[in-house]
């Protein structure tokens, strides 16, 4: 298959991994042989074999001296599979192009590994590098910054509001929007809600897609004294998909017995200076747990805690053609304005009769291309 962009069909091959490999990054790659594409593969599950492995196999005999695209770094440590150094060099490529440096401090570069071996190496153009990293964020965030990535869903009229009223349940955007909902859930190691939302909602937060997730999403209840309904869809499906509940330490021991007996699990966390929970020692205590990847799907106020902290990578906002007025919920409250020039709008495109914006915060989009991108200290180690 002749191609003019391989690496382009490297990230589209990437994104065949999502909901399936976390905490391991999205990978792609193909071997190109004579301007054809004799080879090709993904990182397909977690503990199955690296792109570049099933590449080269699928390429054969036809990868000597051929070019291998790769969109991250390959690794060069023994994790759960070997490394992907070792089957470069055996297959004797002669050049490998890759589109992100792997940040993971726990081995040497692979990049100076193979061009140790003779290999020429060189990173993709920067424009490349930037679909890259903005493929591979969840992956990447983590690493650099050691706390989960963090999306935040809002649904909203077109006046900015995200309900009739508080407590009330209003459906604010149409199937085209939720089915992306789901398949953002379905790419996320966690979904986290205020306790508001349960109340008003009773909502399920599983990721209902054609191809569920490897793993189900944690559902993150954020609920100061763990007043959670035992008749909710939540505490019910808690032997489904996982349930977690956040309070600040002031619930019952009675409520907190019963919550966990229904399989419930339960963290404490300390409260922020507005009473709330403290949303960096939430994130803190997911981080612990494993949990790599975020999405916050409100309502206003949780929405309003994650913003005013920073901690808001992405924001997927879906805005429907409709007005609800004055008495509406607002979606944002508190944040302020002091936040507004660290955000640029990365893409825009219809959900049906809504509108599908997604933001970008350029100060952690700007880290992520310092460290992983053109120049940056390559060291290649995944899982």
């Amino acid at each position: 298959m002749t191609v003019s962009d391989p690496m382009g069909r490297a990230l589209e091959l990437a994104d065949r991994g999502r909901g399936q490999v976390s905490p391991n990054p999205l990978v792609g790659a193909v071997v190109v042989q004579d301007g054809r594409i004799v080879g090709e593969g993904h990182h397909a599950r977690l503990g199955e074999r690296h792109a570049e492995v099933v590449a080269l196999e699928a390429a054969g005999s036809e990868a000597r001296d051929g070019i291998l695209y790769v969109t991250l770094e390959p690794c060069r440590h023994h994790g759960r599979t070997p490394p992907c150094t070792d089957a470069i060099v055996a297959a004797g490529v002669r050049r490998v192009v890759y589109a992100v440096s792997d940040p993971h401090p726990g081995a040497a570069g692979g990049a100076a590994a193979l061009a140790a071996a003779g290999i020429d190496v060189e990173m993709a153009d920067r424009d490349v590098t930037e679909e890259a990293v903005r493929q591979n964020a969840a992956f990447l965030w983590s690493e650099v910054a050691g706390r989960p990535f963090v999306v935040l869903k809002l649904g909203m009229t077109i006046d900015g509001k995200l309900a009739a009223g508080f407590g009330q349940r209003t459906a604010i955007t149409g199937d085209e929007a939720w089915e992306r909902v789901h398949r953002l859930r379905a790419d996320a190691d966690a979904v986290l809600v205020g306790r508001g939302t349960v109340s008003a909602d009773d909502p399920r937060l599983t990721a209902r897609t054609d191809e569920l997730p490897r793993v189900p999403p944690v559902r993150v209840v954020l609920d100061s004294l763990a007043s959670l309904a035992f008749d909710s869809a939540l505490v019910g499906g808690a032997s489904d998909a996982p349930v977690l509940v956040v309070t600040a330490g002031g619930a019952h021991p009675d409520r907190l017995a019963a919550l966990e007996s229904a399989g419930v699990e339960v963290a404490t966390v300390p409260r922020a200076a507005d009473g709330l929970l403290d949303p960096n020692a939430v994130l803190r205590r997911l981080y612990e747990r494993g949990v790599r990847s975020v999405l916050v799907e409100g309502g206003a106020r949780t929405a309003d805690s994650f913003l005013a902290a920073g901690l808001v990578e992405r924001f997927h906002q879906f805005v429907a053609p409709w007005f609800i007025g004055p008495d509406g919920v607002p979606a944002f409250i508190d944040a302020g304005a002091g936040d507004r020039d660290d955000w640029r709008l990365w893409d825009v495109e219809r959900a049906g009769v809504d509108a599908h914006l997604v933001w970008e915060r350029r100060s952690a989009f700007d880290r992520l291309l310092r460290t992983a991108g053109p120049g940056s200290d390559s060291r290649g180690s995944r899982g």
